[in-house]
């Protein structure tokens, strides 16, 4: 007979009279009890550990007796989880569910007393199978219904959350125009349009010193108040919220909050950005560089893959991060490359030592035995090499 380990679980919400001889908890596991010694027959066997929550709710899983219960059944000390009615162990059919997942890893069986609920059996495995699905419909009509109000909101123009711009603050739950930081939005458009560049806007930036926001977290932690770099400045030159406006799914709504720049202005920055090719920029997972990542300046900056177009002629190369996000100071003696030519270079240093080790790789294919299969050979290796 095998022997299955059993463990059970018990928990009441209020701590009320937990300090009496004969307890709340004590009448729940009373009847775990007696339905486990009825499963003696089948080699359940006790586990010396008690796991009794008093006075937490079923609505979290932050529980200290139930953390121990599941670090056990993560080491594979428990086969059998009995308690009084399901809703001892949550109230919540998503926390359910992922527990019936971690006692599935576990190959752990649940059992409810009163409910008649056992995995061990088909029945108990198929109420289970139900009750998963339905807290699976729960999730989605839920979702729906979260993402119907957001789009309803947002098409009215209502903030439903989410990070703050630049140039405004929350005010009883509504987003109002922050004058200072709302001069420094129309100053970044007014300087943009006038350098005609991101690259010489972050330097102009640099200079004035000019930061991002700062922001303090409840814990005591500040972010922010750093340099602006490339992409967040890119993408606060294109929010639309500085119009007042909301986008939602590639649709723009008319706020309820006013705008920070005039409407002229953020029309000619959207032009600029479009003739400079930020909006048509390539992905970067699609990237033909085949030193990406692996370049730094002699300051440690990372040499970044970049491209220009002049003439219809698109130009590779490599650039320090420090020089892109506008601090060409800071960036190494060597701040631009041409991509093609240190590629080239470095492709033709390594060709000789593909070379030289083509006989070992000959000899270990020689020596390998014959396979159906196709494996690469010493000379389709040295040729994909040659060929990066």
């Amino acid at each position: 007979m095998i022997t299955r380990r059993r463990a059970i679980y018990t928990r009441v919400s209020n701590d009320n009279g937990l300090d009496q001889e004969f307890n709340s908890l004590d009448a729940p596991r009373e009847a775990c009890e007696a339905c486990a010694e009825s499963q003696t027959h089948e080699g359940w066997r006790p586990v010396p550990d008690r796991f009794d929550d008093g006075g937490f709710s079923g609505a979290s899983l932050e529980r200290p007796d139930l953390k121990r219960l599941l670090d056990l059944v993560d080491r594979g000390r428990i086969d059998v989880i009995v308690v009084c009615k399901v809703d001892r162990l949550t109230r919540s059919l998503a926390d359910f569910a992922k527990l019936v997942e971690r006692f599935d890893a576990g190959n752990v069986s649940f059992v409810s007393v009163t409910q008649s609920f056992n995995t061990t059996s088909s029945m108990g495995r198929l109420t289970l199978n139900m009750l998963l699905s339905f807290a699976r419909f729960e999730r989605e009509v839920t979702g729906e219904r979260i993402r119907d109000k957001i789009a309803a909101s947002k098409k009215r123009g209502i903030r439903v959350g989410g990070p703050v711009a630049l140039g405004y603050r929350v005010e009883e739950r509504r987003l109002v125009v922050d004058p200072g930081e709302a001069a420094t939005v129309r100053l970044i458009f007014d300087l943009y349009l006038a350098q005609g560049s991101l690259l010489k806007l972050l330097a102009e930036l640099r200079e004035r010193g000019v930061t991002t926001r700062r922001r303090a977290y409840a814990s005591g932690k500040i972010v922010g108040g750093i340099p602006f770099t490339r992409g967040p400045l890119a993408l606060l030159l294109e929010n639309r919220i500085c119009l007042g406006e909301i986008t939602h799914r590639g649709a723009s709504y008319p706020g309820e909050r006013h705008p920070v720049v005039d409407r002229d202005v953020f029309d000619r920055v959207q032009a600029l950005l479009a003739s400079n090719g930020r909006a048509e920029e390539p992905p970067r997972h699609g990237s033909r560089a085949l030193l990406k990542n692996l370049l730094f300046d002699d300051r440690g900056h990372r040499m970044t893959p970049g491209s220009a177009r002049t003439g219809g002629v698109r130009y590779r190369y490599y650039v320090s991060r420090a020089l892109i996000d506008g601090a060409a100071g800071e960036a190494g003696s060597i701040s631009r490359v041409s991509a093609p030519a240190l590629e080239d270079a470095v492709t033709r240093a390594l060709a000789p030592r593909w070379r030289n080790s083509r006989s070992c790789l000959s000899g270990a294919a020689a020596a390998r035995p014959r396979s159906t299969s196709t494996k690469p050979t010493a000379r389709g290796l040295e040729k994909r090499a040659l060929q990066r």
